[in-house]
């Protein structure tokens, strides 16, 4: 199987610029995945597509559909193409939602082997994944909020230490500079390292723990950003450094650890034994994954009590270590509820879009329009400079920032303004990252610890994605936890195609809306005050009981 890479150009395959939208975000999925030769996008598991003939059939029939047709995916796999109308979405998916009791990794594992069903990450089979850059800005703004609230603003001298290079983690050494901070990376894998290094989102690379510290000692005392990758494993280089007593500032962890079997590489592990093992010993790879974690996870804790900034990053490795005997790993903040949930109550979130041209050029009018029209919003545009200096291009050109309610309607119309003048060379697509206001329930994430204890209610992202189907989205995804995550989230997923048309100006201004509108709703509901004067100050319809 050659390698795949997004379509380019004015040229269509399709019959209209929407469906040819979605084959290039779909293939722009595989030409930045971790292992595209087997369909996966990132966190070792999550596919764009069930297996290489549902791949195929996508294509072919994304090829030939109407715009007045929906093509149907379950887990990855088209189901059926049905006459709808011209401003319904083209594709619906729904990947890995199992019921409640059977949500578990051995009945996912067990409907996985019989091609039945796949997970779908976040971002991966809803075609949403732009790379690495898809997370930076998240990373990044989280070691603000850590910085503003610790560090009088400032991680300048400070030592961040992490794990984890992989599709989600690879983000974090370059988020770590971006901030100002020397970051150490642990990671298993030479070949990830040398990926990210590749990418320029990784400066250094060493096996030896000394010589790590040693570039980490010179750059703090210098005050001089850094990122590096030391080759190795979390669970022997934190307790390690613990028992040194070296305690770093900040201290998370962005490994696959939300899966003991396809994800986590235990202590004592390579990459390839641990692939053997996998085949002839799963129950022994999960069980040695749990207690390296559980090695992990306590010596997170000994930083924590030694003073260090510790959280989780999202990756359930808290959930897992509990499992292994860890009883206190709770007592680490999750990223979302300790330094993001203001921003959340107002739908601020990871918006993006794609240059779906190819032209990196088009992502250059897009930050200048923004650095104009949205001049008063410092969270964006100092996000845009840094950007445009420092994150490379993986993939079709695309762009991340945290927009909010209002802002992405304006944006998104202002970018169709563009295309339909002839202002850029082709469309563009805006998504966003299922971690979004309205858009997922995961009581270990995203809903923990919510204000009226509403953490584990998943109507939110299920009403989120019927609302977008209502408001004409191009395409909305409902996806579920799969692997290690079974039985931990649900989320929905959305993007919508600037044509240039003014039936894309229509669906862009109802879904974007409405999109964020149910998201501040979802935070004003449980009593969120940030949520509640977002309602009001901007007319969003609320109904009081």
């Amino acid at each position: 199987m050659d390698d795949i890479t997004a379509g380019r150009g004015p040229l269509l395959r399709c019959k209209g610029w929407r469906q040819e939208a979605l084959l290039r975000m779909l293939e722009n999925v595989l030409e930045n995945g971790e292992n595209a030769r087997e369909l996966i996008v990132y966190a070792s598991l999550a596919k764009a597509a069930r297996n290489w003939p549902s791949y195929h059939a996508i294509v072919d029939t994304l090829k030939q559909l109407e715009e007045d047709e929906t093509l149907v995916i379950q887990s990855g796999k088209p189901i059926g193409v049905f006459r709808t109308h011209r401003q319904a979405p083209l594709v619906v998916m729904a990947n890995c939602n199992l019921v409640g009791r059977w949500a578990t990794s051995d009945n996912f594992y067990a409907l996985q082997e019989k091609g039945l069903i796949v997970w779908g990450g976040l971002t991966a089979a809803a075609w949403q994944y732009i790379g690495s850059q898809g997370v930076i800005q998240g990373t990044y703004e989280i070691f603000q909020s850590i910085a503003r609230i610790h560090f009088q603003g400032s991680l300048a001298g400070r030592f961040i230490l992490t794990a984890g290079l992989g599709g989600m983690g690879g983000a974090q050494p370059l988020a770590g500079t971006m901030a100002g901070a020397v970051i150490l990376c642990v990671e298993v894998s030479e070949d990830r390292i040398d990926k990210r290094i590749a990418a320029g989102y990784l400066q250094r690379k060493t096996a030896s723990i000394d010589e790590a510290l040693a570039w980490v000692r010179k750059a703090v005392e210098d005050k001089q950003s850094l990122s590096i990758g030391l080759q190795g494993n979390a669970a022997d280089i934190y307790p390690q450094l613990l028992e040194r007593g070296i305690i770093p500032d900040i201290v998370t962890d962005q490994t696959s650890a939300h899966d003991l079997l396809y994800g986590y590489i235990p202590s004592g592990y390579t990459p390839q034994r641990a692939a053997a093992v996998r085949e002839r010993e799963p129950g022994k790879l999960q069980a040695d994954a749990g207690q390296s974690i559980a090695r992990e996870v306590r010596a997170m804790l000994g930083f924590k009590q030694q003073g260090a900034v510790v959280f989780d990053n999202g990756n359930n490795i808290r959930t897992q270590a509990v499992q292994y005997g860890v009883d206190n790993a709770f007592d680490i903040d999750i990223f979302t509820e300790a330094f993001l949930r203001p921003l959340f109550a107002r739908a601020i979130g990871p918006f993006r879009w794609i240059a779906l041209s190819g032209s990196r050029d088009d992502i250059r009018v897009i930050d200048e329009l923004i650095l104009r029209e949205f001049a008063d919003n410092e969270i964006v545009t100092n996000w845009i400079r840094l950007a445009n200096r420092h994150v490379p291009v993986e993939g079709l050109p695309a762009r991340i920032a945290w927009f909010g309610h209002g802002d992405r309607t304006k944006l998104a119309l202002a970018v169709n303004r563009l295309v339909s003048e002839g202002k850029l060379a082709g469309p563009v697509a805006f998504s966003r990252d299922h971690l979004d206001a309205a858009s997922m329930a995961h009581p270990n994430i995203m809903t923990e610890r919510m204000k009226d204890g509403s953490d584990a209610i998943a109507d939110w992202p299920l009403l989120n994605a019927m609302l977008n189907c209502s408001s004409m989205a191009d395409l909305v995804a409902i996806h579920s936890g799969g692997g290690g995550y079974a039985g931990f989230m649900t989320s929905a997923g959305i993007t919508i195609v600037a044509d240039g048309s003014e039936e894309s100006g229509v669906r862009l201004s109802t879904a974007l809306t409405n999109d964020t509108g149910l998201g501040v709703l979802r935070y004003a509901d449980a009593g969120y005050e940030e949520s509640l004067d977002e309602a009001a100050s901007k007319g969003i319809h609320r109904i009081q009981t």
